[in-house]
C-alpha cells in the first residue's frame, strides 16, 4: 500500500484519542476528529477516505475547490469544514461545499455568510473563533468582544451558532496549553448558559481545539472536536 503511513499514523491518532477521552473521564468516542489536510496531496486524501475518515479540514479556499474535484465519486459521505482565515470575498466559492465555517470572527463575515447562504436557500453552521492568547498576527476575536459578538448574530437567520473554536499560542510545555484551553472551556460554558436569546444556534455547543501537537491536552480541558493535521501525514 503506497499510503501505509497513513493507516500507521491514523490508528496511532485515534489510539491516543480514546486514551485522553478515558484519562478524562469522558464517554469513548465523544471527541470527533478533523483532518487537516493543508499539507496533503491528492493521493493522501484519498487514501484517508478509504479509511473511512469523513471530515475533512480545508485552510485554504483554492486548495479547498480543488481537493473537493479532485475526489469525484469519492465525494459521496465526506463532510468539508473550512477552518483557516476565510475573506468575504472567497465565501460564495464555499457556501455550498462546506458543512460548517469554523472560523467566523467579524461582522463583515458574518454578513457576508448570510448573503451567500440566503441566496441558496440554506442555514450555514459556524462556529465562532476565539484568540485565546490574544496573539495580533492571529485571526479570532478577543475574548472580551466574544459574548457581545455572539449577540448581534441574530441578525442573521442563515447562521446557525454550534459552539467555538480556538488556537492556542504555540507553547515550549504541553502542560502550557491547559491554562488557555480551560480558560476558552470556562467562557464558552458562561456565554452558553446565559440562553443567548433570539440566537440560531444548537442545543449544545461545540468546542474545536487541540492540534496535532496540543489535542491530548484539548481533550482534557473539554474539546469536543480536535484537528489533526501533519500528525496524520507525517512519514515515519
Amino acid at each position: 500500500m503506497a499510503y501505509e503511513y497513513i493507516q500507521k499514523n491514523l490508528d496511532a491518532i485515534t489510539e491516543r484519542i480514546r486514551a485522553a477521552e478515558a484519562a478524562a473521564g469522558r464517554e469513548a468516542g465523544s471527541v470527533g476528529m478533523i483532518a487537516a489536510v493543508k499539507y496533503a496531496d491528492d493521493g493522501e486524501i484519498r487514501a484517508l477516505c478509504e479509511l473511512g475518515v469523513r471530515e475533512l479540514g480545508e485552510n485554504r479556499v483554492q486548495q479547498l475547490l480543488a481537493h473537493y474535484e479532485a475526489l469525484g465519486e469519492m465525494r459521496e459521505g465526506v463532510r468539508f469544514h473550512f477552518i483557516g482565515s476565510l475573506q468575504t470575498n472567497k465565501v460564495k466559492y464555499i457556501i455550498d461545499k462546506v458543512v460548517m465555517i469554523h472560523s467566523l470572527d467579524s461582522e463583515r463575515l458574518a454578513a457576508e455568510i448570510e448573503k451567500q447562504a440566503a441566496k441558496r436557500g440554506i442555514t450555514m453552521d459556524v462556529l465562532v473563533e476565539i484568540n485565546s492568547g490574544e496573539e495580533e498576527n492571529k485571526g479570532g476575536l478577543a475574548p472580551a468582544e466574544v459574548e457581545a459578538f455572539c449577540d448581534r448574530l441574530s441578525e442573521y437567520p442563515h447562521l446557525r451558532l454550534c459552539g467555538f473554536m480556538t488556537m492556542a499560542p504555540k507553547c515550549d510545555e504541553k502542560e502550557d496549553y491547559l491554562k488557555y484551553f480551560r480558560r476558552t472551556y470556562k467562557q464558552v460554558l458562561d456565554i452558553w448558559t446565559k440562553k443567548l436569546h433570539n440566537i440560531n444556534r444548537t442545543e449544545k455547543p461545540i468546542l474545536s481545539m487541540g492540534m496535532s501537537e496540543s489535542f491530548e491536552e484539548a481533550i482534557a480541558s473539554g474539546s469536543d472536536l480536535v484537528r489533526i493535521g501533519r500528525g496524520l501525514f507525517v512519514h515515519t
